[in-house]
């Protein structure tokens, strides 16, 4: 069975946003919980965070950079296409209680994610702040999404090109010095996930960050999604993605991510090569 796309949109650049007829995975789907898929025959399996789901059409929307071989093949497909396979929902919902005061914040394509983590916390009768963070304002999207999903939405970007110039932890500081905050989920780039987790260790904000690690099989068999909370081994597929991101060795993590970097390099020219010698 193929996964249909219903929907493509290019948000930024090589940022889209796709809707796939996956009626089985949506009707399951939970804020913060992530799909697998595969592009191709004998392609990689590429784990995605789940943006939205529509019930009622059983459409889920997938929100992906095309920086590697897969998103890049993935981000060639049109409207018709189908996807090879596609596996989910897996790994564990985000915590959606009434924690009172809410701080979500996301990093670049970590918004997409945060949006129905937000919705969650909104109808859950939380007070939700969205802090979106991007290098500069053409990598901002879904800002009138990210307005219905929580009660006041601040906008970062590192140049000051849109909303504030600096980073979504200044923007916290602020809003931590100005009232309790009671949740922090921080969802993006490793090292921005880091410094949220730094800001908020010693004012005691229980806060979560979203991992997303090298991942394979997805269902904690294969042990290349690990990484080290409090001390022990943990895998993103199965007890994540989502953990307390005080006990989280970033360190590690980040070294990980790097492994591949050499290999996935050498693929992308080799796909290049034979593109232009078609």
């Amino acid at each position: 069975m193929g996964y249909k796309i219903l929907s493509k949109k290019e948000l930024c650049a090589n940022q889209y946003e796709i809707a796939v007829e996956a009626p089985y995975v949506v009707r399951n789907a939970k804020a913060g919980q992530f799909i697998i898929f595969r592009a191709e025959e004998n392609g990689e399996r590429v784990p995605l965070t789940i943006a939205d789901v529509d019930k009622e059409k059983g459409a889920l929307t997938l929100v992906f950079m095309a920086v590697g071989y897969s998103t890049k093949k993935l981000a060639e497909l049109n409207v018709g296409d189908e996807l090879v396979d596609l596996v989910g929902p897996l790994g564990q919902p985000t915590n959606i209680k009434k924690y009172g005061t809410v701080v979500c914040l996301a990093g670049g394509y970590g918004a997409a994610p945060c949006f129905l983590i937000a919705k969650a916390f909104k109808e859950a009768g939380n007070k939700v702040y969205m802090i979106m963070g991007a290098r500069n304002k053409d990598l901002i999207f879904w800002q009138d999404k990210m307005k219905d999903a929580c009660d006041e939405l601040f906008i970062t970007t590192d140049d000051g090109s849109l909303g504030e110039k600096g980073f979504v932890t200044q923007v916290l500081e602020r809003i931590i010095n100005s009232e309790k905050v009671d949740y922090a989920i921080a969802v993006g780039p490793m090292p921005m996930m880091r410094a949220v987790a730094d800001m908020t260790r010693d004012k005691g904000i229980y806060t979560e960050a979203s991992m997303n690690p090298i991942m394979v099989d997805g269902t904690g068999m294969c042990g290349a999604c690990r990484l080290t909370v409090a001390g022990e081994t943990k895998f993103a597929c199965v007890d994540g993605p989502d953990f307390n991101a005080h006990e989280i060795d970033f360190d590690e993590v980040i070294n990980r991510t790097k492994i591949y970097k050499d290999i996935e390099h050498k693929r992308d020219e080799n796909c290049n090569l034979l593109k232009i010698n078609k």
